[in-house]
């Protein structure tokens, strides 16, 4: 269950202020969130990860209220519930595919089941790539791996950035049925955060910044 009431954010005092319209999910229930640049979406997207403080407003997850934690333990539970796939593709570049893996598992002390890392990456067609060094993925590769490391610990919400707006239609659909589908297999709400128009049909609940 995710919810947030009456958010707003402002950078710095001489910036304006972003109002956010309140959003309610139940288990499972995804969410897209779309409008051009420079609305705010980026901003949404970080206030849900507890990577910024809003100026007034709730977040809750899973009932607790994430902008009342401690920064240790907003950490500690962004760690641990919240899976983020960025615009840029963030991994470990002198460990390989496995071991950035077992690293984000570490990270959320979740125990390592090499089983359940193998299963993944056959899901995403990476398997074959497993012992490979980061620098020897292709984007769509990257991309993927994008996808693993945000759902490997199995996450209550998992956050996309913009994950198709770089994609040509068909990659635009592969990578918006392997988010669904990872979603559902671990039960998280899946918000995407884009201006890519493409992706609305993929949605039952949408809201326009």
């Amino acid at each position: 269950m995710l919810k947030t009431s009456s958010l707003t954010f402002q950078y710095t005092k001489d910036d304006p202020i972003f109002s956010f319209p309140d959003i309610s999910l139940e288990n499972q229930e995804n969410l897209l969130v779309i409008g051009k640049s420079g609305i705010g979406k980026t901003t949404f997207l970080h206030l849900f990860a507890g990577l910024l403080q809003p100026v007034n407003g709730t977040i809750l997850i899973s009932d607790i209220d994430i902008n009342t934690l401690s920064h240790s333990k907003l950490d500690a539970f962004r760690g641990v519930h919240i899976g983020l796939v960025f615009q840029k593709k963030y991994a470990i570049q002198n460990l390989n595919v496995f071991q950035n893996l077992q690293a984000r598992l570490l990270f959320s002390k979740k125990r390592i089941n090499h089983k359940e890392i193998d299963v993944l990456l056959a899901q995403l067609g990476l398997l074959d790539f497993k012992k490979s060094k980061i620098n020897k993925l292709s984007e769509g590769q990257l991309q993927r791996l994008g996808i693993a490391l945000a759902v490997i610990h199995k996450p209550k919400v998992i956050l996309a950035d913009e994950p198709t707006s770089s994609l040509d239609d068909e990659n635009c659909k592969i990578v918006m049925d392997l988010l669904l589908e990872q979603a559902s297999k671990i039960g998280a709400n899946l918000i995407i955060i884009t201006h890519d128009q493409r992706v609305k049909p993929f949605f039952k609940k949408t809201v326009l910044l």
